[in-house]
């Protein structure tokens, strides 16, 4: 019986060529464009993996992951995404993932990564740095998420999404179910955290890193 995979991606045209790729030899279950639809798709579609992008709207690959970690733990979550920014690999690795793969070397790497997470191993792509790779390969029981830098919090990572997204600080506290004085506590404390003063830099920011895509 052919492994089932959901796909979480807001491009079409990277959702049709990543089910082409894996048509041969996995059971394509369904797309969903953001966060929160793969988190409703993944509880009633129950796929033995699912690939998510790390930019995607209302709620971003990273905190997806977490979540599916906490509800859905027997899902291999798989990364296939352009940021390579070690703080990414760190974030995704701390969340649940189990392989990070670049879109760049989707066709080489993707199936293999996709195996290797369904036999419980580790799999960092060569791309992001040859080196945490080949410590990776060495020891693909253990996460690798130990070999890059640190993350802003989940809540920093919400805040800071929906933010960027433009949104106020009270749609910010009705959707996140905080208050309005803990959202400004966030929103200052991330601006302290990144150096930096505006809104428009920490829209920057988010954009610069994949919390969300240039289209939103």
């Amino acid at each position: 019986m052919l492994k089932r995979i959901l796909i979480a991606d807001d491009h079409v045209l990277m959702v049709e060529g990543l089910s082409r790729l894996l048509a041969n030899e996995f059971e394509i279950v369904g797309a969903v464009a953001n966060g929160r639809e793969a988190l409703t798709e993944a509880e009633r579609l129950k796929p033995d993996v699912i690939l998510l992008d790390v930019g995607m709207p209302e709620m971003n690959g990273i905190e997806t992951a977490r979540r599916l970690s906490k509800t859905l733990p027997a899902i291999k979550v798989v990364f296939i995404t352009q940021q390579l920014d070690p703080a990414y690999l760190h974030a995704a690795f701390s969340a649940g993932a189990k392989a990070y793969v670049a879109k760049q070397s989707a066709a080489k790497d993707l199936v293999h990564a996709i195996h290797t997470a369904l036999h419980d191993r580790y799999y960092v792509t060569p791309l992001a740095s040859p080196k945490a790779a080949q410590l990776a390969g060495l020891d693909a029981k253990k996460n690798p998420a130990g070999m890059f830098g640190s993350d802003l919090t989940p809540r920093q990572r919400e805040v800071l999404q929906l933010v960027a997204e433009g949104k106020s600080t009270k749609q910010i506290s009705a959707a996140l179910h905080i208050s309005p004085k803990t959202v400004e506590f966030h929103r200052n404390n991330l601006m302290d955290e990144l150096g930096v003063r505006t809104t428009a830099e920490l829209t920057r920011y988010a954009l610069s890193r994949g919390i969300i895509s240039q289209n939103q």
